[in-house]
């Protein structure tokens, strides 16, 4: 009882953390989109867009205007059974309506595909999951008013994946071939105003060459922007703020402002820097009045200060504000606001201190994805990701491989979880520098992030080569970022070629194999290090047989790949040589592609101690008894095993308790001392009923875990994350589905296909199960139980109501659940 009030109590704190995050978000987009033309103004640019799956031809002109399909004139063609031959370059001069569907951002359009027994598709067999990528158009119609002639226009697109190319009202923009850094556009010339007409926007994505050997989606699967401001304004990500000296009565604040004037002529201006709490309360102001000279960028240093400081830190996850308004002639012509916190972070030879405390890093890597909806994840499911890392236990969270989405960090910095931000190639090219580049002056205000990761197991790790480029990156993150250190995250020759003796850090990815970072550190006693990524434990939820057939791999016993250890056993090493610094944990949840040790029909990872659709594995378990603070007792497998009556069977236990003691319908099995960081394994005969594990702290009962035979599925129970959304077309409810007995236990084998049906203000937006050889469609209103679970997401619309969500299964009992949306 008291332990389900603790998840209760949780379960509150994050739901109105996570309300309050809304909140917040929306609060500071009613303050930026303001009508005064004095207010800078960022505008979401999500909804109503049109979606062409499929490449259109398109001859690139020598005169300025494209027209066609790139302007508002575009012939449009209403006849129903018109076909478009789109290899055709005309094609791209009329508009057929039937060819395309709208959409909303974030938008994935390969996770709508069907899968294919295709190993030349992604850049491995196997490695985007089975899924075709290609080429899509997205489109939109939108209006600028009079009343923006003027003012500097922009569009900033937080990520396309790839090879994106711009055209508006007929002109080419520009072309940006990453998948992972955010890109610009400057509008203003080339927009229509009022009553000169409307704009049409138009983007092609080209997502069929892969950036890397895992699910990379394709779409524009992130949010975009449209940012209005004076001709006189805050450089795009044009403030650093640092905290050079922080003392227990008084912190300095650094603030690095730079301005650029678009104007031809000098502008005197006086830049008004504010330090606000987490309240509002201004702490500090600093104001200065300079010159800006004509068609030029300056920037500008103050310092400020904070008396008494609170310090951020996982446990504290204390914020403060910089707001900044720049002002002509008394009259504010921008305003601008950064996020920052107050602390330390020293990655040293003895470990990683934060506010000058040991803090060991319990990390997990992770890719930008979810069940249902592929890379195009709304807000909540990145919140309800990382909600599930920090209640476990975990404090960090590792971006593999490549920049997140910029949400995703301000989540960090609010939840209290340390990042490592990692960029996606090695490449001293002009092209690789500037992806960095981006996402350093992007990211290097968040409080959150303690180190950037140049790199990835590239293969020319320890070449002299590969020295000299990675060099050329070090020193480009040092210009950028001298407060931060570097490191490369390395699974060979790291005393090869020079390459570790250009980083600040060397990272270790599978340094406990041969204890490869402890030899390291006798015969280097200087160097510092981190284990950026270990463990590589597959499994598969549910199952405990490892079997080519099935393609199922035993959460039980280690099989396929043969480079990690048992789920926390890798944690003892971190405790024993603190000057690790932690682990990341390969990986927090399942993704697509991957599918080690398997091929087809296998299209997903089973890396992950959650799945896909973020249900714990046994895994889970081992890393909640090595890194959260509650007693745990976890044993596996389940206690349904017709057939197998008087056979023994192998009972295992993760726990952080001294002693557990196993009871077989009430029969003593056995108490056995436990060692950290090790599983416990009792061999039991089995007969069906309960199994009983009693953990024992000095002596003293203080949790247990009981498994029960179940009997036959009888009814599908819905159990929604939330009872309430937001009327912002966004919020998402995460619904989990479990096929459960008369008795309400989970039918630990039960398959059952369930279907949904929907009605009120919102929608399905996709279902999953966390089975990795599933090949159901993730947009759908239906899906197979798999292992006595399944999930599916639905999203508000944009008007209040109240939502209801049936799901029914054949021959069993229905369920229904009520969200309310405000």
């Amino acid at each position: 009882m008291n332990m389900n009030k603790q998840l209760l109590r949780s379960m509150l704190f994050w739901n109105v953390s996570f309300f309050l995050f809304l909140i917040f978000v929306e609060a500071k987009a009613d303050g930026l989109q303001q009508t005064s033309p004095t207010r800078r103004i960022k505008d979401n640019f999500d909804f109503s867009w049109q979606f062409h799956k499929g490449d259109i031809a398109i001859k690139k002109v020598v005169r300025v205007g494209q027209g066609g399909i790139t302007d508002i004139n575009v012939p449009v063609i209403t006849k129903k059974d018109t076909v478009i031959d789109y290899n055709n370059v005309q094609s791209s001069t009329s508009f057929l309506p039937a060819d395309w569907k709208e959409v909303n951002l974030p938008h994935d359009w390969v996770v709508e595909g069907a899968f294919v027994n295709d190993n030349e598709l992604g850049s491995q067999p196997g490695g985007n999951g089975y899924l075709p990528t290609g080429v899509g158009f997205y489109r939109k119609e939108f209006e600028v008013p009079e009343s923006d002639k003027g003012k500097k226009i922009s569009i900033e697109f937080d990520g396309i994946f790839r090879n994106s190319t711009v055209w508006v009202n007929g002109h080419l923009l520009g072309n940006h071939q990453s998948g992972y850094t955010p890109s610009n556009y400057d509008l203003t010339d080339v927009l229509r105003y009022g009553s000169e007409g409307k704009n049409v926007i138009l983007v092609r994505v080209d997502a069929s060459e892969a950036e890397g050997w895992y699910y990379e989606g394709g779409g524009i699967y992130r949010h975009t922007w449209l940012i209005k401001t004076n001709k006189l304004h805050v450089a795009r990500f044009g403030t650093v703020v640092t905290t050079p000296s922080i003392k227990e009565m008084n912190a300095s604040v650094d603030i690095k402002t730079t301005l650029k004037n678009e104007y031809k002529t000098a502008k005197n201006i006086t830049l008004i820097s504010k330090i606000v709490d987490e309240k509002g309360i201004v702490l500090d102001t600093k104001t200065i009045t300079q010159s800006i000279p004509p068609l030029e960028q300056v920037e500008i240093a103050q310092l400020g200060s904070i008396k008494k400081p609170l310090l951020w830190s996982p446990e504290s996850p204390y914020l403060y504000k910089v707001l900044t308004e720049v002002s002509e002639n008394g009259n504010v012509i921008d305003n601008y606001e950064t996020t920052f916190g107050v602390r330390t972070f020293a990655v040293n030879k003895n470990g990683v201190f934060l506010n000058g405390k040991l803090c060991p890093i319990k990390g997990t890597c992770n890719h930008q994805e979810f069940a249902g909806i592929g890379v195009a994840l709304p807000d909540k499911i990145n919140w309800y990701k990382l909600k599930i890392l920090k209640d476990l236990g975990s404090n960090a969270y590792r971006c593999s491989h490549h920049p997140p989405t910029p949400e995703l960090l301000n989540m960090c910095d609010s939840m209290g979880i340390i990042v490592l931000d990692e960029n996606r190639h090695l490449s001293s090219s002009e092209e690789g520098l500037n992806d960095l580049s981006a996402m350093i002056y992007r990211d290097r205000n968040h409080p959150s992030i303690f180190m950037w990761s140049m790199e990835n197991e590239e293969a020319i790790q320890g070449t002299v080569m590969g020295a000299r480029i990675l060099e050329t990156m070090v020193n480009t993150a040092h210009k950028l970022d001298p407060t931060r250190k570097v490191t490369a995250a390395m699974n060979h020759a790291r005393n090869d070629g020079g390459y570790s003796d250009v980083l600040d850090v060397v990272g270790y990815n599978y340094g406990d194999k041969q204890l490869a970072y402890v030899k390291d550190k006798e015969a280097h006693p200087d160097r510092v290090m981190f284990c950026t990524e270990g463990t590589s434990f597959v499994s598969t939820r549910g199952e405990y047989e490892n079997s080519w057939e099935k393609h199922t791999c035993s959460n039980s016993i280690i099989w396929q790949p043969g480079w990690g250890p048992y789920p926390g056993e890798d944690w003892a090493d971190i405790v024993k040589y603190p000057y690790l610094g932690g682990l990341f944990v390969w990986t927090g949840f399942d993704y697509r592609g991957e599918p080690t040790p398997f091929l087809w029909p296998s299209v997903a990872s089973q890396f992950g101690f959650m799945d896909v659709c973020g249900f714990p594995k046994d895994g889970y378990y081992a890393y909640k008894a090595a890194w959260g603070n509650e007693p745990v007792v976890h044993i596996f497998p389940h206690w349904n095993w017709p057939g197998k009556e008087n056979d023994t069977v192998k009972v295992h236990c993760y726990t952080n308790c001294d002693e557990v003691e196993l009871l077989l319908n009430g029969k003593s099995l056995g108490k056995q001392k436990a060692v950290p960081y090790k599983k416990l394994i009792w061999p039991a005969v089995y007969k069906p009923g309960r199994l009983e594990a009693k953990g024992y702290k000095a002596g003293k009962l203080v949790t247990k875990d009981i498994i029960e035979t179940t009997s036959t599925a009888a009814q599908v129970v819905l159990n929604s994350d939330v009872n309430t959304l937001k009327a912002n077309g966004c919020d998402v409810a995460i619904i989990k589905v479990a096929i459960q007995d008369v008795k309400g236990r989970v039918v630990p084998t039960a398959n059952n296909l369930v279907k949904f049906s929907i009605e009120g203000p919102g929608k399905i937006i996709g279902v999953g199960n966390g089975n990795p050889t599933s090949h159901e469609p993730d947009k759908a209103s239906q899906r197979m139980a798999f292992n006595g679970y399944c999930m599916v997401l639905v999203q508000a619309d944009n008007q209040a109501g109240e939502i209801k969500v049936r799901a029914v299964s054949d021959k069993l009992k229905g369920s229904e659940v009520i969200v309310k949306v405000r």
